[in-house]
């Protein structure tokens, strides 16, 4: 199990976050482990907010945030039971569950439940202006870059490609970079395009329009219908011109709260209402806060829900 009951036994330190100990004042304290990412981006710092918040609004109920390798090393923390919480992207999260494409060698992972989705992560795909690319079909014999070698940016590129009929092989030249150097790249000249999957605005994308004309490119239409069909934990979106100049329609994954089955139904509930209850001060600490909602958390969700966290939105009317 991940928590314990206080006992003479010795917990080892790895796990002491995770113990579950009697309160002086009567009920018992759940201590529980969330981890999120690295220590500069979302997922750490949101997750910060959300483990002090309900930490401070929920009886009983302690929650840490701890920085971690972010979504593969998150979900591998919840199937050997080093965590309790964990904030994920829904892809990875599905691969995991199935055993499938960047999760494959960890087999399937049927422990894992979701209890709220919290915000987007958005599939940009960004072309300079010079390359002349302004569709999926136009990447054919071009330089684009695919994200990381085994990150789930690459899985998403691959997908959207074979949305449009396209695979790696139909480009001239695939490039492994992150963010930051595939937009230097593009600046140089030497890259044509660059998937992204993070959130919006993105810094890298931000400073690559200060010095390069951009263009970014739609996924929409009956391919993004055929993409969302077949990979249910994308959902569409609207990037908004007022960010890189340029915007559009496109398709999104989303951060996930996920935990696995072995959480109570009652402490998952209490989670789960807690986010929304104190939506409000989420937002006042945290920018992400603003895009969490009843509607929005029960969208993309491809993995079972827990039964907490299901309790919750069909009190609330989000799902039937």
């Amino acid at each position: 199990m991940i928590f314990f009951k206080r006992s003479l036994r010795v917990v080892p330190a790895a796990l002491l976050a995770l113990t579950l100990a009697l309160t002086g004042c009567g009920g018992e304290l759940t201590r529980l482990l969330m981890v999120t990412g690295g220590t500069s981006g979302t997922y750490y710092s949101y997750g910060g907010v959300i483990a002090s918040t309900l930490t401070a609004k929920l009886d009983n109920i302690e929650i840490t945030a701890n920085t971690s390798g972010a979504s593969a090393a998150n979900v591998r923390s919840l199937k050997n039971k080093e965590a309790a919480l964990t904030i994920v992207q829904n892809d990875v999260l599905d691969y995991a569950y199935n055993g499938t494409e960047i999760m494959a060698a960890d087999g399937a992972m049927p422990m894992l439940r979701t209890i709220a989705t919290l915000y987007p992560e958005v599939i940009q795909i960004v072309a300079t202006k010079a390359s002349g690319i302004t569709s999926i079909a136009d990447m054919r014999g071009k330089r684009v870059c695919v994200g990381d070698a085994g990150s789930g940016t690459e899985a998403n590129a691959r997908q959207v490609l074979e949305a449009y009929g396209l695979s790696f092989d139909d480009l001239g030249a695939v490039e492994n970079l992150s963010f930051g150097d595939a937009a230097t790249a593009m600046q140089n000249g030497t890259l044509d395009a660059s998937f992204t999957t993070a959130g919006v605005p993105n810094p890298a994308i931000t400073e690559l329009k200060t010095s390069t004309d951009i263009v970014l490119v739609p996924v929409d239409g009956a391919e993004a219908d055929s993409l969302i069909a077949k990979y249910p934990f994308y959902s569409k979106f609207t990037v908004a011109e007022e960010h890189y100049g340029t915007g559009g329609d496109t398709v999104a994954i989303l951060a996930t709260l996920a935990c696995t089955e072995e959480l109570s139904e009652d402490i998952v509930y209490n989670i789960t209402k807690g986010l929304f209850d104190n939506q409000a001060e989420l937002a006042t600490a945290h920018a992400k806060g603003l895009e969490l909602s009843t509607a929005s958390a029960v969208s993309g969700v491809s993995i079972p829900f827990h039964p907490g966290a299901e309790k919750y939105y069909k009190e609330v009317g989000a799902i039937n």
